[in-house]
């Protein structure tokens, strides 16, 4: 083979052209014809191929599995025609009924929501499962204050990606060479559309819908729109997407908080003592959700091909997620309680105390023998009123790629970006109010395993805010975490043809990720003492918000998730722009130069460069790929470090959160990645593959930062470990593939996963100031450390295009992740199975699908471990095409309105029962 020195000085100009994109560039690519005259004279005639072709449901799974058989790795692909096809509203909806994919409607602590937001593959972390658009990163936000700060992962919302963009999305679960580094379970790539893979010059989409929620009782619109344009040449085109999609939420819910080990010397101990060591719920909470969502945004690619070898693509894309809510949580907080009086009666269970009773009078000598640090301890009942105006999340990106046909041999390929997300919590207005001060209050509470639990206030009217309340105090906050990425690469791809070796890959890419967390203003409504003295003293004159008499929670408040008799329901509850006025009037600062939340702030940077060779190889019957990637990760991460020293008395030009000292932390590691992939066709309907790679991901941001989250009413916190090492794996993959028939498949897959540096957590107590009640206290932190862990399991799969029209899908996962230590894997659900069943003609086509997903540990809620039950979702779509220009569409989901279950170390431990309702979807689409 002669390679000339020519392709050098194509590379030159293949950059030259990335940097630059001259003008008169895009004016002969959009002049040009195809082919010059004499060329297209001289060119021998194309053979007339005849094409039947077949649109709707049915050509997507037949796309897809095409798309499957021919990889060489192991892989599952989604693929969506038209714009508003897909029976699903994000991308994680789209892709959850694939083998081995995992998806949650939250991203931590904050419970799920009727809309999927995180997406994991076989039974991890969302954290290790890599997302990315057109093969580059794309940074993300949280819309949520709890995933702003605290555990902050590496996952994407997305929330923020609605499944109208989506061309296909390809679901590797075996890594080879040339894919970016950062899945250690496999990674997700969301491939959009582009201007010059469209069959007509002019193509306009239009996807006009209305939504129903039916526990918000609101209809709402949902627009998506598509305008494409090619020139007759094929050489330059320019697509355009926007959408618009707005919906209402109610969340209904019962929270549990966690729980509080009883030590010895409480209360509730001395008096009997058998009740030491027993775990009491911290709290029981009827919590209310309301929430306004608005997701608008849009795509732009401009494609050209300035000549035959030569195609350059430039690709943006905003998405902008408002989400205005209004939290209300109304509870007793039996941990506390148990800290100060012991109950009347109780019953324990497993270890749990299950049920209790406090008297009003032993309520009153409870309160009488409290201290004025302990008073909130003390009280029967307690409400926190949340009111979040513009809270919200964006993300977006520009890239520009440019792909070059250097000789017949060589293919030089580059990727210039900047990507950036931000998730804002612009301000949070919190009003919190006691009940019960006067001693004349109980409380009773029973918990009934996972169904809703009893609990009342004997003595109170709860459905009476100026009766029943007092103002225990208030807060005002803002924080904002911000995500950015700067990232380029350089591809090369050379054809060799010669025996077993078909081609080699080359490249090298560069990125630069910056992740930081802000908490500017921590304002409180102040005691009548200090540099600022202020209006809550805990009595009666303290001033309230505004209340409408009769304003109570909804008369079917818990009906979705089984409230009883015994629930509590019919209880007060603010209007969230009167608290909102209470607390620009109450909240101030203390007189503090700065509330900034320093313990919660960090910053991580990090710049990763990496390197990659990989040779395709073919023969008789057989393809595959071996390679190695060398990836190195420069990382620092700075955060905030008390200076803990109670002899310092702080002064008004100091920070309300103590002194601190900023402490920047740095690491580099390199890691080889080597990786394998065969696929054998072992006759024509038998496919085998087998594949090995050494995978890694960085730790979580929040992870590798020492910023502690705090929170003051449970006194529980996390904070991070800047020494952790990246999450390493390696990962053995073997599938056996039968298409036993046309748009058919039957497939078994076997996956083992060797991690050396998993990211476990472990508590500790640490002394910080309570800046909600103004005191110091014991907080139990959380804390990451690396561990081994390993995570095998067994995929099933099942398609077939049936008699008539009809077709079936079904497959099934099973996992078992353990660490070394024997506690479990994040996000290691033993069972998911999907089931699906299609129609699907020419005119109308329906389908519906049921995705079940067993428990699995989600994580931790306030330093205490969380697990989310097993839950099954019902959807439906169907649509009928009246002509070529207008089809009619209808999609429903959570048809069997789930009830989503989370519970602590076990079942007799409930931690929160989650009812969203159902979302029913009608409209119209129009082609043109």
């Amino acid at each position: 083979m002669n390679l000339q020195p020519h392709p050098i000085a194509a590379a030159a100009a293949l950059a030259l052209l990335g940097a630059l994109a001259p003008a008169q560039v895009l004016a002969q690519a959009a002049a040009a014809p195809a082919t010059p005259a004499s060329a297209a004279a001289s060119a021998p005639a194309a053979p007339e191929v005849q094409r039947v072709e077949v649109t709707g449901l049915r050509a997507s799974l037949e796309a897809s599995l095409a798309k499957k058989r021919n990889a060489d790795s192991v892989v599952e692909v989604v693929t969506a025609d038209d714009i508003g096809k897909l029976p699903d509203k994000n991308v994680a909806d789209a892709i959850q009924r694939v083998p081995g994919v995992n998806i949650a409607s939250s991203a931590g602590g904050e419970g799920g929501f009727s809309e999927n937001d995180r997406v994991s593959i076989r039974g991890t972390s969302p954290s290790l499962t890599q997302t990315m658009i057109n093969g580059h990163a794309v940074a993300s936000g949280d819309w949520f204050i709890l995933d702003q700060q605290g555990v902050v992962g590496r996952s994407v919302s997305y929330s923020l990606l609605p499944s109208e963009i989506v061309r296909s999305v390809t679901v590797a679960k075996s890594q080879t060479a040339d894919l970016p580094e950062g899945g250690v379970a496999g990674s997700v790539n969301i491939e959009t559309r582009q201007p010059l893979d469209f069959k007509k010059p002019l193509t306009v989409e239009v996807s006009a819908q209305a939504i129903y929620t039916d526990l918000a009782a609101k209809t709402d619109p949902q627009l998506n729109a598509l305008a494409n344009w090619k020139n007759e040449a094929g050489t330059m085109g320019v697509l355009l997407q926007a959408f618009s999609e707005t919906r209402h939420e109610r969340r209904d819910g019962q929270e549990m908080f966690g729980y509080y080990q009883i030590a010895p010397t409480d209360a509730a101990a001395v008096a009997h003592p058998d009740l030491a060591g027993v775990e009491v719920p911290d709290g029981i909470n009827s919590a209310l959700f309301t929430q306004t969502r608005k997701r608008t945004g849009g795509l732009l690619d401009i494609e050209i091909k300035p000549t035959a070898a030569l195609t350059l693509d430039a690709n943006g894309f905003y998405s902008k997620l408002n989400a205005s809510n209004y939290n209300r949580s109304f509870y007793s907080a039996p941990g506390n309680l148990v800290q100060t009086t012991a109950p009347d009666s109780y019953t324990v269970k497993n270890n749990t105390l299950v049920a209790a009773n406090w008297s009003p009078a032993t309520i009153a000598a409870g309160i009488a023998n409290a201290g004025p640090g302990s008073l909130t301890l003390a009280v029967p009942a307690e409400v926190d009123s949340l009111y979040r105006p513009n809270e919200g999340a964006e993300t977006y990106y520009g890239d520009f790629t440019a792909k070059l046909r250097a000789t017949d041999t060589l293919t030089l390929s580059s990727d210039l970006g900047y990507t950036h997300g931000i998730g804002r919590t612009p301000n949070e207005y919190d009003y919190y109010a006691g009940i019960g001060r006067d001693g004349t209050v109980g409380m009773n509470y029973a918990l009934h395993g996972m169904s809703a639990a009893d609990l009342s206030f004997p003595g109170a009217n709860v459905s009476n805010f100026n009766t029943s309340a007092f103002t225990e105090g208030g807060a005002h906050d803002q924080v904002f975490t911000y995500d950015s990425e700067k990232y380029g690469s350089l591809d090369a791809d050379l054809a060799i043809d010669s025996g077993i070796w078909e081609s080699a890959k080359f490249g090298v890419r560069y990125v630069q990720h910056d992740r930081q967390t802000i908490w500017p203003v921590n304002d409180s409504c102040q005691p009548p003492s200090g540099f600022m003295p202020g209006p809550c003293d805990n009595s009666d004159s303290a001033p309230k918000p505004a209340w409408t008499a009769g304003n109570t929670y909804p008369g079917n408040f818990g009906s979705g998730f089984g409230a009883g008799a015994g629930t509590l329901r019919n209880v007060w509850q603010l209007n969230g722009p009167d608290i909102e006025a209470w607390a620009n009037q109450y909240t101030n600062s203390g007189g503090f130069a700065s509330t900034a939340n320093w313990p919660a702030e960090f910053s991580v940077k990090e710049k990763d460069t990496a390197a990659y060779g990989m040779a395709n190889l073919a023969g008789t019957h057989w393809r595959g790929n071996v390679g190695l990637r060398i990836v190195q990760t420069r990382q620092s991460s700075l955060s905030n470090v008390s200076n803990n020293d109670p002899s310092v008395v702080l002064t008004p030009a100091d920070n309300s959160h103590g002194l601190y000292t900023p402490t920047l932390v740095e690491h580099t590691f390199t890691d080889l990645l080597p990786s394998a992939n065969f696929k054998f066709d072992l006759n024509k309907d038998l496919v085998a593959r087998v594949a090995v790679a050494r995978t890694m991901a960085r730790a979580d941001y929040s992870a590798l930062a020492t910023a502690v989250s705090l929170d003051d009413t449970l006194h529980t916190g996390s904070g991070g470990n800047p020494d952790l090492k990246p999450v390493r794996s390696t990962n053995y993959d073997g599938t056996l593939e039968w298409y036993f028939a046309p748009k058919s498949l039957l497939s078994v897959g076997v996956f083992y996963m060797d991690i050396t540096s998993y990211v476990d957590y472990g508590t500790a107590p640490v002394d910080f100031y309570d800046q909600t009640h103004h005191v110091l206290a014991t907080y139990q932190i959380t804390s990451p450390i690396n561990v081994a862990a390993r995570n095998k399991g067994l995929e099933l799969g099942y398609q077939q295009a049936l008699w008539g029209n009809f077709g079936a899908l079904a497959n099934y996962t099973y996992t078992d992740g353990k660490t070394s230590t024997g506690t479990e894997v994040v996000g290691n659900s033993k069972n998911t199975y999907n089931l699906e069943a299609y129609y699907d003609n020419d005119t109308f086509s329906t389908r519906i699908a049921y995705t079940y997903r067993s428990s699995f540990l989600a994580g931790l809620n306030s330093s205490f471990a969380q697990h989310e039950d097993g839950v099954g979702n019902l959807a439906l779509s169907a649509e009928y095409k009246i002509n070529q220009q207008f089809t009619l569409t209808f999609d429903a989901l959570n048809l069997n309105n789930p009830t989503l279950k989370y519970y602590g170390e076990n079942r007799n431990q409930p931690e929160a029962l989650y009812t969203n309702g159902r979302q029913f979807y009608a409209g119209v689409r129009f082609s043109l």
